[in-house]
């Protein structure tokens, strides 16, 4: 079987084995909880995204790893994070919370989209070998982050319906008022 096959069907089962925890698991207990205790929990898991900066790193990838698929996910990677944590950090200042709840979900949706789309360009699945430590990230991390995204999303969406059906309108207060509590 060739570096690509093996690399392909590893990503394949990554999402099918994530998507089999997560319903059995993550998501009905995401589900359960107050919007704004989810949306924190999910954005702890993406406060590590600082780590696809490994992609850039000298000895950990190979140096043959293609610079175009390398460093706009690494530095894609960093900002998600970063925009992870300071949701994070703003949670006693909901409306600041909720602007980086959905900044650092779209900037991390939108670096995913971009990864998969450089590495097809680049050929990263032809030379999968080149990723070196970094082969785990494509295959086990990234599944539960694009998972997480749209559970996120979802989310996002399930609050603004239900705060539209109450009536409200504020983004930061109505849509959200349930976590204000």
């Amino acid at each position: 079987m060739s570096q690509e096959s093996i690399f392909r069907l590893q990503l394949v089962l990554g999402y099918v084995a994530w998507l089999l925890c997560f319903t059995a698991y993550i998501w009905p207990r995401l589900k359960s909880m107050d919007p704004f205790d989810a949306q924190r929990a999910i954005a702890t898991l993406h406060s590590f995204r600082f780590f696809g900066l490994v992609f850039v790193l000298p000895g950990v990838v190979s140096p043959d790893l293609p610079a175009s698929f390398a460093v706009p996910t690494a530095y894609g990677d960093l900002a998600t994070g970063v925009l992870a944590m300071l949701a994070l950090l703003a949670a006693r200042k909901r409306p600041v919370f909720w602007f980086f709840v959905v900044a650092f979900n779209l900037v991390g949706a939108v670096d995913l989209i971009l990864a998969y789309y450089h590495a097809i360009q680049a050929g990263v699945p032809v030379h999968a070998g080149e990723l070196g430590a970094t082969y785990v990230i494509p295959v086990i991390y990234v599944p539960l982050l694009a998972i997480t995204h749209g559970a996120a999303f979802y989310l996002l969406l399930r609050a603004q319906r239900k705060g539209a059906a109450r009536g409200d309108h504020a983004a930061s207060d109505g849509l959200f008022q349930r976590s204000v509590r």
